[in-house]
């Protein structure tokens, strides 16, 4: 279950004030027990609820979950602790699984398939080695280096010949296997694009003949995009456990009248009408 969910569905169990009975009565209505301390002061034999500076508790709450609930005297910062807790470790666990994965997928890739580039130490960015899960081989950039001429890559089966086609069709060559005028638009639009998109000679790569190595690198690649993802669940876990504190704290402070007021039990009871 997704970690937001479980969290949610937790601390409403856990904190869920008073309970719901039907009685019997002519009308409808809600009543809530503040609970009331003998020292209270009041109006007309009413009690008065005794506030206090205390607008800061649900803030203390914001920054550390619980925390304001301790203030406030009562037992559920247990369940904020909790969570808070679980969610953390639950991040550090898949942070550190996400770090390993691209470790070795980096590695993977260096190793094998850019063994035969000079400096293939580089590192490249996320969409580069997304790229090398999906293509076989990168291609050559230019296929007549030295020349002075710069014609790209062709074959579509490689990643940069899938590029210069892409090209060719934004374009709106009007024949994208035919080449038009080099000094016209489309053509220059087209060498743009491939120049900004297409794979450079120091980050080629071929998984040829080494299918085994390729099938590892793209098994890591998705144990590490399962692990960034839950990550960012557990953080979005660990944002909903902070606001829901903090709500709780404040709720709490609207409805006893601040730290230091008497405890008292809160029930909410509705009123059904008997005929």
């Amino acid at each position: 279950m997704n970690p937001v969910r479980s969290l949610v569905l937790a601390i409403a169990i856990m904190i869920a004030p008073g309970s719901v009975r039907a009685q019997s009565a002519v009308t409808v209505g809600v009543s809530v027990d503040r609970g009331r301390s003998a020292t209270a002061p009041s109006l007309a034999g009413i009690p008065i609820p005794v506030r206090d500076s205390a607008w800061w508790v649900p803030l203390a709450s914001g920054v550390i979950p619980g925390y304001g609930q301790i203030l406030l005297g009562q037992d559920r910062f247990v369940p904020y602790l909790a969570v808070e807790a679980y969610a953390l470790a639950g991040y550090m666990s898949r942070k550190a699984t996400f770090i390993r994965e691209r470790s070795r997928y980096q590695a993977l890739a260096r190793d094998i398939a850019r063994a035969f580039v000079p400096g293939n130490e580089a590192l490249g960015t996320w969409d580069y080695y997304e790229a090398m899960e999906k293509h076989l081989e990168s291609g050559v950039y230019n296929r007549t280096p030295g020349t002075g001429l710069f014609l790209p890559e062709i074959d579509t089966s490689t990643f940069n010949g899938a590029i210069w086609l892409k090209a060719r069709q934004l374009s709106q060559w009007p024949n994208p296997n035919i080449e038009p005028d080099r000094a016209s638009a489309p053509y220059r639009a087209a060498m743009a694009f491939y120049a900004t998109h297409a794979v450079t000679p120091e980050y080629r790569w071929t998984w040829r003949n080494a299918q085994l190595e390729w099938d590892q690198y793209r098994q890591s690649i998705r144990r590490g995009n399962d692990a960034s993802r839950e990550a960012r669940h557990y953080i979005a876990a660990v944002a909903v456990n902070h606001v829901l504190s903090m709500l709780d704290a404040f709720v709490t402070l609207r409805l006893r009248g601040g730290v230091g007021a008497p405890r008292g039990t809160f029930e909410l009871t509705g009123y059904l009408p008997i005929r």
